[in-house]
């Protein structure tokens, strides 16, 4: 119903773009013999030409007919010019290159040929804010890239990095164009080049609303973040058939490359969405945390949130038992801005938790352990989740607010097996190369590598707190003890020492190791004060070509 109601509402607006009496008679202008008698040839030619650029018009504002964008409606999906009206604001689409045509004329292709072929690319704003987009279009050729199609894309990228503006690409596109050879593939390396020459640059985002498969599925990994729609996108290299052929077996589309694949088990995409107006609505809010280049600081906007705000449901929300769970959610939900939390990648490795809020009206990334899932132990999924993350927020000057409760690195021979000491240490060199301002607030266990890796003081941590029940050590008390006094008939007694002596944030603090041991109640009143004093901050990594980090 309400895809109907938005599909009803877009058609209008078009209907009102194109002029009502094309559409529906589908008459053109025609300059008769009385209405040009006595005018000179130039004049005549004239008006066929401007004639011929409003039919043009609204010939390409239709993509692959009326039929196709039926079909596509059928399907529960936008059309492409649809999806751009919905996510952009009102008006301010500027489209780029509707009258280009692909030139291949082999295996008939020159008998069917549509303006502006299979993709509408151009600019607009969001929230007032430039953005320029790329949305390929299903009813023309499926959406298969031509080398016209790609050279489409790859202007608005060009434009975008000189501009210092981000790109937004909604995928649905059957893959290369078979017919053209070659050149699609050219034109999918072209594509894939200036994503990586935009990658830190300007944000890139990939939504992908129907089929991105074979060589089309790299564009979306190299953005910085891929979102999906849930039973009408897939992402996979090969299809069902290929697998079958080669492995024998029999998968489907959605399982071999759908929504909740990729958000649960590959972590190929960060979020799914329930349907296009979903996704696209959704969006247009995610847009609103990120700059518009890396020349610009984290956004910043008006807040009605106190920035000295006193939060007494924090002090109860650590348990005293230090192996009894907890949500750290309730404790990001209570310290960021009106609760708004935009998280990343929700369904994949638990285990930590990622994704943008504010503080004070000021954009931040929050990564945090988890203590519901797996206890917050670091593995190799949440290692690379978090790593990925905080290189994002580096990127683009946006501030990091870490929170801790990790009782170490999950420990096994499947971790081992799989490489944790590599991928571990992706999250390690992610926070320690980072120069953006980084706060960190231990709420609990802080124990062995995992207290280094995340955001410690020792890795240019710039506000480092602990909360009382902040418990500082190589490892805890019962593990270290049966170590330490092996042997011991009185471990007991040894295990009550050793609490009593590493299990909380003193010898820390007494290192300098953590700043200062503040009451929950007061963190977010402190992270805001430090967020304006880090505005102004200013640090250079050496400099290089480029890192070698262990991917």
């Amino acid at each position: 119903m309400i895809l109907n109601q938005v599909r009803n509402t877009l058609r209008s607006k078009y209907l009102a773009s194109v002029g009502l009496n094309y559409l529906r008679s589908n008459t053109t202008f025609n300059l008769n013999r009385t209405y040009t008698q006595g005018l000179s040839q130039s004049v005549i030619n004239s008006l066929k030409v401007k004639s011929d650029l409003k039919e043009k018009r609204e010939e390409s504002l239709l993509g692959g007919g009326q039929k196709r964008i039926d079909q596509q409606h059928k399907k529960g999906k936008l059309t492409a010019r649809e999806r751009i009206e919905l996510l952009l604001d009102d008006d301010s689409f500027v489209e780029y290159d509707s009258f280009m045509e692909h030139r291949c004329s082999d295996f008939g292709m020159n008998k069917e040929k549509y303006l502006g072929d299979s993709v509408v690319t151009g600019r607009g704003l969001i929230n007032g804010r430039t953005v320029f987009v790329f949305s390929q279009d299903f009813t023309v050729f499926g959406g298969s890239l031509s080398s016209v199609h790609a050279k489409k894309i790859c202007k608005i990228m060009d434009q975008a990095l000189v501009i210092g503006a981000p790109v937004i690409g909604l995928n649905d596109s059957g893959g290369a164009r078979i017919q053209e050879g070659v050149e699609s593939l050219a034109g999918y390396a072209d594509i894939f080049q200036r994503n990586v020459m935009a990658s830190g640059v300007i944000p890139q985002i990939s939504l992908i609303m129907g089929p991105c498969a074979g060589g089309a599925v790299y564009s979306p990994a190299l953005t910085d973040f891929t979102f999906m729609v849930n039973d009408t996108s897939y992402l996979f290299i090969t299809g069902p058939d290929v697998v079958k052929s080669v492995t024998g077996e029999n998968v489907t589309q959605q399982e071999l490359g759908g929504a909740k694949v990729h958000t649960q088990q590959s972590g190929v995409a960060h979020l799914a969405f329930e349907n296009d107006i979903d996704a696209l609505i959704r969006l247009r809010s995610f847009i609103n945390y990120l700059p518009q280049s890396n020349r610009d600081n984290a956004p910043l906007r008006a807040s009605n949130d106190p920035s000295d705000r006193i939060v007494l449901s924090l002090d109860q929300l650590v348990p005293l038992d230090n192996s009894a769970a907890y949500d750290m959610k309730e404790i990001i939900l209570a310290t960021i801005d009106e609760k708004d939390f935009f998280e990343i990648m929700p369904d994949y490795a638990k285990n930590i938790i990622v994704g943008f809020a504010r503080m004070n009206g000021r954009t931040v990334g929050i990564v945090a352990n988890q203590p519901k899932v797996a206890a917050g132990c670091l593995d190799i999924n949440s290692s690379v989740k978090g790593a990925r993350f905080v290189r994002f927020c580096d990127a683009f000057n946006i501030p990091i607010i870490t929170f801790v409760d990790v009782p170490g690195f999950l420990p096994g021979t499947a971790q081992e097996y799989h490489g944790i000491i590599r991928h571990g240490a992706k999250l390690l060199y992610a926070f320690a190369e980072a120069t953006v301002p980084k706060i960190t607030v231990i709420t609990r266990k802080a124990y062995g590598g995992a207290y280094d890796v995340m955001s410690s003081k020792h890795l240019r941590g710039d506000c480092n707190y602990a909360w009382p029940t902040a418990e500082v050590a190589v490892m805890g008390a019962q593990g270290a003890v049966k170590i330490i006094f092996k042997g011991t008939k009185d471990i007991k007694e040894k295990e009550e020492e050793y609490i009593d002596k590493f299990a909380n944030p003193f010898p820390a603090a007494s290192r300098g190791f953590v700043d200062d041991i503040i009451e929950p109640r007061m963190t977010r009143k402190i992270i805001c004060q430090d967020l304006d004093l880090l505005s102004t901050k200013k640090l250079k990594n050496p400099k290089k070509k480029h890192d070698n980090m262990p991917l």
